[in-house]
């Protein structure tokens, strides 16, 4: 597939700088970003296959590491759902003004406690995230905010996955 764009990018956030795969296929309109859960990336083999899906039906996507590979090493940090929401509002907001994507529709895919970091940061940019979709997600770590989110959301979860399907429910 051709692209308009595919690169890797650097986005500095507070004292930190974040790196991410930026890929933008001819004729994209909509941008996902992905908020990847506890323990994983950007390079993730089941995160790749889903963006390449939605590049195949025109959207932009931007794999992002919420964490430094330094802060990756401490186990708190991956839990961490006020870092990983405050980076992920912060990420979105360079989007809203980098050339390549400011006229883009923004849309989260999280993952595990990287749908938690979605769900808070949509509530943040309530009328700029246009849908959320979390796989396996943890809605319940945002109880407290979970009615502000006006963004349609779809929650998915696998009927073996007992315990978090609970959780979803």
């Amino acid at each position: 597939m051709d692209y308009q764009y595919k690169q890797e990018v650097s986005i500095n956030v507070k004292n930190s700088s974040l790196v991410g795969e930026l890929t933008i296929p001819f004729n994209a309109t909509a941008l996902i970003i992905f908020s990847h859960g506890s323990g994983s990336g950007r390079n993730s083999p089941r995160n790749q296959k889903i963006a390449q899906y939605l590049h195949q039906k025109r959207f932009a996507t931007l794999l992002m590491d919420l964490l430094t590979e330094e802060e990756d090493t401490i186990y708190q940090n991956r839990f961490d759902i006020t870092l990983l929401s405050n980076r992920l509002v912060e990420v979105t907001k360079w989007l809203q003004v980098n050339s390549l994507t400011r006229n883009f529709q923004i849309g989260y895919f999280g993952a595990s406690t990287g749908a938690t970091s979605a769900i808070k940061a949509a509530v943040v940019l309530a009328d700029d995230i246009k849908v959320i979709v979390s796989r396996g997600g943890r809605p319940d770590l945002a109880l407290d905010i979970l009615d502000k989110v006006i963004s349609p959301t779809l929650l998915i979860v696998g009927s073996l996955d007992t315990d978090v399907l609970d959780l979803n429910k």
